[in-house]
């Protein structure tokens, strides 16, 4: 019986990772679409509310299957705040999605590279979210995006978990809080599951239900001292995931 449940469950996961990019690639369709014609600040908040709906309903309908277990602590609160960093830790590629459908409002750093993703790339260009390359326009990015009251989801190990409970923390994050004078909200992300995690394929199911708790962690005021506030970022995520 148990094996079969997990069967039936894997089913529901796989249909809905199907029905993810069915969606993404649609969207991605009607984005290259309405790019050209949609005034900068309309096609951005148009672009960021439907990618976090599209979020929304991927999480419910796992929810609902059985396939995840998750919950949110503080999160939707962070919707009031104009000016702001969001820094989660980073153990698997949906991470993103979990935090991307509780902020819409919030800007991701991408890949230069996922820009030209067909299930990806005009969505996110329609969205306005800032390309990682080059590195200084990135930064010049990030900075006017956060001074005209916007919020960045940037996740400070730079690239998914390899060494837990955290990587090596880059400076970037901070370097930008610093020349933006804006506060950093950390996110923790604690999951039973490695699924999506460095080295593990989308193909190779885990074991269900999944369980993900995501709350909100310490504000960190800007220092011009960068590299040394992104030091005490990575000691405060490896105090809270280790305890």
């Amino acid at each position: 019986m148990k094996l079969l449940h997990q069967i039936v469950i894997g089913f529901f996961f796989y249909l809905a990772l199907l029905l993810l990019g069915v969606g993404s690639l649609s969207w991605n369709l009607i984005s290259w679409v309405l790019y050209p014609f949609l005034p900068r600040e309309r096609g951005r908040d148009i672009g960021r509310a439907a990618i976090a709906g599209g979020y929304r309903l991927f999480w419910w309908w796992l929810q609902l299957t059985g396939v995840m277990r998750l919950s949110y602590e503080g999160i939707d609160s962070l919707n009031r705040d104009a000016g702001l960093i969001i820094a989660p830790n980073h153990p698997t590629a949906l991470d993103a999605l979990l935090v991307v459908a509780r902020v819409p409002r919030g800007v991701c750093i991408m890949r230069a590279s996922l820009m030209q993703n067909p299930f990806l790339g005009a969505g996110a260009r329609l969205a306005r979210y800032i390309r990682n390359d080059p590195p200084a326009g990135l930064v010049r990015g990030a900075v006017a995006n956060l001074q005209a009251g916007g919020q960045l989801v940037m996740f400070p190990e730079g690239t998914r978990t390899v060494t837990p409970p955290v990587n090596p923390f880059l400076p970037g994050l901070t370097l930008i809080a610093y020349k933006a004078g804006v506060p950093i909200q950390t996110v923790i992300v604690e999951t039973t599951t490695g699924y999506l995690g460095k080295g593990w394929p989308v193909w190779k199911p885990p074991h269900f239900p999944m369980v993900y708790h995501v709350r909100l962690g310490e504000r960190f005021a800007p220092e011009a001292n960068y590299q040394g506030l992104s030091q005490k970022l990575e000691d405060y995520f490896r105090r809270e995931l280790s305890a």
